[in-house]
């Protein structure tokens, strides 16, 4: 079933649905302003605004998804308007700025893993060394992409390289070296659909990742450089962004302002649900991990956190909506755990 909601709804669905223990909960869900003043804004699970701290950078990304990563005790989030990474350290319940990373183009995507944070500029791709709760200022491998013409979307992590979109149609990937930096070139997967038009999201796993190609209304598998399989988005126009955790994905709509689940299991990719939730703007990320999904959505430069509950079967259960005064930017969540 849709569900259909506007502020008001959702200001009720926060004292239904919410318990006492999400007040209380370690679990913090974190976005970017990408104003001017660029600003991290950091939520708790029943979707209360409990923290604003300065990124010391400028905005301005669209049309990306994973302006903001997280990894063990660190949040990086990217200033596009100021050729940017901030790195923050999350240490007794609150986000302290750790320090600024320059990027030799202006970001738009990071990723954390292999002890490494890889950013996606406009026309660039860079890693940066990941060691004792710090980020290394400089890159330990550079690349460039195949088009950069800036219409980079989204990097993501496989097991030995990097994955990223182009929405001028490319998919490409970047090998990583032993240590895990960059090395080597940017290359075109093979076998991308004759009709490949604008790709956008990924989320990966192991060595997989899955691609939107959003103006083909479509889905794509690449495993070992190569597009393995495709799937329709059905009823729902131009799949954009992708959160992937358990046997479920899930993919943000934004021309029909929804979010579609899938199950995923070897090459396959299913349509579970056309639709677990509907939105009063485009959404622009979500993310999914531990039970909780989080989407940012925006209707002229104005956006929303909408925070949800997700049950065994990939239902989505409203938690809370925030409106955020700017056309936000990036959204992940943190487990209390982490």
């Amino acid at each position: 079933m849709k569900s259909i909601y506007n502020i008001a709804a959702a200001t009720l669905l926060i004292g239904t649905v919410a318990g006492a223990q999400d007040w209380n909960s370690p679990t913090r869900i974190v976005t970017a302003s990408n104003a001017a003043t660029n600003q991290l804004l950091v939520y708790n699970s029943a979707d209360k605004l409990v923290q604003t701290v300065s990124t010391g950078g400028k905005g301005g990304a669209s049309g990306n998804a994973g302006g903001i990563a997280a990894y063990k005790d660190l949040v990086a989030v990217v200033n596009f308007g100021s050729k940017t990474v901030s790195i923050f350290k999350h240490a007794g319940g609150s986000f302290v700025l750790r320090n600024t990373i320059p990027t030799a183009s202006s970001p738009l995507s990071v990723a954390f893993r292999h002890d490494h944070l890889y950013i996606l500029g406009a026309t660039t791709v860079e890693s940066h060394q990941v060691s004792d709760g710090w980020v290394s200022s400089g890159t330990d491998g550079e690349a460039p992409l195949l088009h950069a013409d800036g219409t980079a979307a989204q990097v993501g992590v496989l097991d030995h390289e990097l994955i990223l979109t182009e929405k001028s149609n490319a998919i490409e990937t970047v090998s990583l070296g032993w240590d895990h930096a960059i090395t080597g070139e940017a290359n075109l997967v093979a076998d991308i659909p004759a009709n490949v038009n604008a790709p956008f999201g990924l989320a990966t796993r192991d060595n997989e990742a899955y691609v939107t190609i959003a103006h083909a209304n479509e889905i794509s598998l690449v495993r070992h450089d190569a597009v393995l399989t495709v799937t329709g988005s059905g009823t729902q126009n131009a799949p954009c962004w992708l959160a992937l955790d358990g046997p479920f994905m899930f993919s943000s709509n934004s021309p029909s302002q929804s979010v579609s689940r899938y199950a995923v299991y070897g090459e396959k990719i299913v349509q579970d649900a056309a639709v677990v939730a509907t939105f009063v703007g485009d959404p622009t990320d979500i993310a999914y991990r531990h039970e909780l999904a989080a989407v940012i959505d925006d209707a002229s430069g104005i956006s929303r956190l909408s925070i949800f509950h997700v049950d065994e079967d990939g239902n989505f259960t409203l938690k809370g909506v925030s409106t955020i005064n700017s056309a936000a930017n990036g959204v992940a969540i943190i487990p209390g755990d982490e």
